[in-house]
Order: structure tokens, then sequence, then C-alpha cells
């Protein structure tokens, strides 16, 4: 019977992993902005601003949290070199679309405010994909056990 040893991954892994990490840290923070503060966070909030906060439904606080903490749970289980980071950043990735999914469909978000507020959501979701597929990249390497 033949045993399955996993790579020792380089260096350069891991600063990737710790910069996930933070990432996912800096979402938790939003997160937790968002629940306590909510639009007097900024303070170039608007009525319009303060509307839309008080018109978002229950599960919007819900799928926020599920997006960033499944986020940060990928990251550390990607530095634990777990086969569970690829799980937890896909329910990430499903849970920032239906957040931005909501945002942009569903408000008038865009009709408001413009554009340009899809620039940053957009670059989140990437980088929901990017910690997706570097997980994916990183079994395929033997990194992940």
């Amino acid at each position: 019977m033949a045993t399955q040893f996993a790579q020792k991954p380089p260096v350069w892994f891991y600063i990737i992993g710790v910069i996930l990490l933070l990432w996912g840290l800096a979402g938790c923070w939003a997160f937790y902005m968002h629940v306590t503060l909510g639009p007097a966070a900024n303070p170039h909030a608007t009525d319009w601003d303060r509307a839309y906060f008080a018109a978002l439904p229950g599960w919007f606080a819900i799928d926020f949290a599920v997006a960033v903490g499944a986020g940060l749970l990928g990251s550390i289980a990607l530095l634990l070199r777990s086969k569970w980071a690829s799980t937890l950043y896909w329910l990430s990735v499903i849970a920032v679309v239906i957040q931005f999914g909501y945002i942009f469909l569903a408000t008038d978000m865009l009709a408001v405010k413009g554009v340009s507020t899809t620039y940053f959501p957009a670059f989140i979701f990437l980088m929901a994909l990017f910690q997706l597929w570097f997980a994916g990249w990183a079994t395929k390497r033997g990194w992940i056990r």
C-alpha cells in the first residue's frame, strides 16, 4: 500500500496565505463596521445612504457574515494546508455573489451612485475567485492535504 505525502510548499505560498488572511481580517472589520455603525461609519452618508441601509433585508447581514467569515476561515485553512480551504472559499464566493447580486440587481444603487460603485465590489469578487483558484492550484501541487 503506497502512502502519499503532501509536499512542502515554498515560502511564497505562506506569504500569499498571510496576505489573504489579512484580506479576510479586513473583510471582517468591514462587516463589524456595517453591523455596528451602518451609514454612520461614512461621514459623507446622504439621506439615500441611510434609507438604503435601513431597507436592507435581515438576511443581508447574515450573508455578509458568511462571505467574510468563510473567506477568513478559508485563509486559515489554507495556511494550515487543510483541504477545507477550497470548500470555505467556495462558500465565500457564493455569498459574495448573493451579496452583490442583491445590491446591484434589487436596489437602485447603480442609478443613484453610478457605475463607479461597482469597482470595489468587482475587486472583492475577483479576490474571492483568486482565493478559490489558489487553493485549488495548491491542492493540485500537493501543498494542501
